[in-house]
Parts: structure tokens; sequence; C-alpha cells
């Protein structure tokens, strides 16, 4: 039993290989800066000599439910290149058939590009094997400067969030936090204190939390800074609670004050009544 194990080994080794259409792309992700005009390589090997080839580059974004965008279709027959109307005036193809190649060429690459692109070969009669293949592309953008905010009232006691957010940035940034106290000194964060996605959590604040804190939104290429000078004060020392009090304290005082005056008033009318009746008894 075991020679006729070895000799049928032997015979399905040397069986030619079923030979099926490959198509590759190199890489699986390509990074280029926003505005570039790029090349996405697409090689494709049929398994038999093409009578006719259509060759379709599409792209879908990552997002859930994303619909695919289909970009260009390309047929041999008629060396005719077809482009969608988003894609006219930037999409072109670089094609071989006898050489393989497929090269999607796109111009001035934009953030809205960052997507999954796919390229896919028919060949009739060759629809074995791998058929298509697919590449992420990443458009490299640097953060914008960064918009910083307090969320929360600045006073003792209090529980606030100070916010970090850049509009653009791709990949997207991730963001940290640095303080420093009133004397320019680095801040030891309190245990407490969560930073995370660009919020900085503060809890139980005091004057000791006033300072000076700092942000950077960072990726790959650069990074980008906004800050924020924080003044913790007491809830009497608000401002507009200050208003309100010395209004109130003025309005109470000008009354008792118009009180007083009429009363006075009363009793000195009283008084010079009662003189007069003196006077005439």
């Amino acid at each position: 039993m075991d020679w006729r194990f070895f000799i049928w080994t032997l015979l399905c080794l040397s069986r030619p290989g079923v030979k099926a259409l490959n198509v590759d792309i190199p890489e699986d992700l390509y990074e280029f800066a926003r505005g570039d005009n790029i090349t996405l390589p697409c090689n494709f090997k049929p398994s038999v000599k093409p009578s006719m080839i259509i060759i379709r580059w599409s792209a879908e974004a990552e997002a859930a439910g994303a619909k695919e965008t289909l970009i260009l279709t390309y047929y041999s027959s008629t060396a005719v290149t077809d482009i969608s109307p988003p894609y006219e005036g930037r999409a072109s193809l670089d094609v071989d058939v006898d050489q393989g190649k497929a090269n999607l060429k796109l111009s001035s690459i934009k953030m809205e590009d960052n997507k999954v692109f796919e390229c896919r070969v028919q060949i009739p009669r060759d629809d074995e094997g791998k058929p298509f293949d697919t590449a992420k592309l990443v458009v490299l953008v640097a953060p914008s400067v960064p918009i910083c905010a307090v969320e929360g009232k600045k006073e003792y006691g209090q529980n606030i969030n100070l916010t970090c957010k850049s509009e653009e940035g791709s990949p997207p940034p991730t963001y940290k936090w640095q303080g420093r106290d009133v004397r320019n000194m680095p801040r030891v964060p309190d245990p407490r204190t969560t930073d995370k996605d660009g919020i900085l959590s503060l809890y139980n604040i005091s004057k000791d939390t006033s300072g000076y804190y700092i942000c950077t939104s960072s990726n790959k290429i650069r990074s980008a800074q906004c800050n924020i000078t924080l003044a913790v004060m007491p809830p009497t020392m608000n401002l507009g609670s200050t208003g309100t009090i010395i209004g109130i304290v003025a309005g109470v005082i000008g009354l008792i004050a118009i009180i007083v005056i009429v009363y006075c008033c009363r009793r000195k009318k009283k008084k010079k009544q009662q003189d007069a009746e003196y006077a005439m008894g």
C-alpha cells in the first residue's frame, strides 16, 4: 500500500498546474500628499491568449454602507476608455494588454479620494483564479490649526472640559494636552484628570488649576497647536454675579432712603400741625 500511495503522489505532483487569470496590485496601501498626481499600479496575467479584455477601476469608501463608485472602464476591442463623470479630467488608464498593465492615474488627489480602490479584469472563458485586487489610498493632509475651547464654569468646585479639534487632517490627528501652572512650571496632572480624543477633563477645579494649557494636534506629516489661559475664580468673583449683587444692594439702599425721607417729612408735617393747635388753644 505504501508504494502505491507514493506513486499516486508523484503522479499528482507531476501534473501541470491549472492556469488561471491573476490580477495583482503590488501593495495593500498607498500614501500620497493632497494635490499630488499619482499612479495606482495593476498587473494582470491571463491564462489564455485573450480575444477581448474589459478592465474596470472602481472605488469604495470605508464607511459602513458606502456605495461603490465606478471610475473608468476600458474595452480592448475598441481601445476606448469610458470615464465616469465624477472623474472626468482627473482619471486616465495607462494600459498595455500585451504587458498585462492596467495602471490607474489620478491627478490632484483630494481628501475625498481616501478610499479602497479595485482593479478588475474580465476575459471571456478566463473567469477562474483571481479576477480582481484592491488597495487602500490614504491622502496625507497635515492637521489644521486646532480650535481650543472651555466647556463649563471656571469656578471653584466645578468640573470642566478643555476641548481641542482640528477641522482637517489625514490620517486623523491625535491630540495631547500639556499644562503649566501660573509660575510657568510643568503641571503634574491630577490623578482624576483624563485626556482622550482632544478632551481634557478637569474635576473639582480650584485656584491651583489656573494656568496655561497647550493642545498639540499631530499626524504622520506634522503637528499644530492651540492654547488656553485658564483663570479659576470663586463663585462670588464672577463678574455677572457681582454686578447683580451690587444692583440689588443699591436698590435696597435707595428704597430705605426713600422710606426714611417720607417718614421724616410726614413727622415734620405732623409736628407743625400739633404746634398750631397748641397755639390756638
